[in-house]
């Protein structure tokens, strides 16, 4: 099955780089930075830790109905 988990906007003005990134778990989040590498390394590793908790707490909640908590 295919889902979208994120859709991502990336803005150029006289400041800077703009990008934001919207998904149906944490809504729209925003980062500036002067340099496009550094504003794609910010967005990148917002959205693997934002993945890494949601896998932790899918994980966590199988566990508990299946009747065995995690410890």
């Amino acid at each position: 099955m295919e889902e979208t988990l994120y859709n991502i906007e990336i803005h150029k003005d006289e400041s800077g780089y703009l990008g934001r990134i919207f998904s149906d778990v944490d809504g729209v989040k925003e980062f500036k930075n002067n340099h496009l590498d550094q504003l794609l390394r910010d967005i990148t590793i917002d959205m693997q830790l934002a993945l890494e908790e949601f896998s932790n707490r899918s994980t966590e909640f199988a566990e508990t109905q299946e009747g065995h908590p995690r410890r």
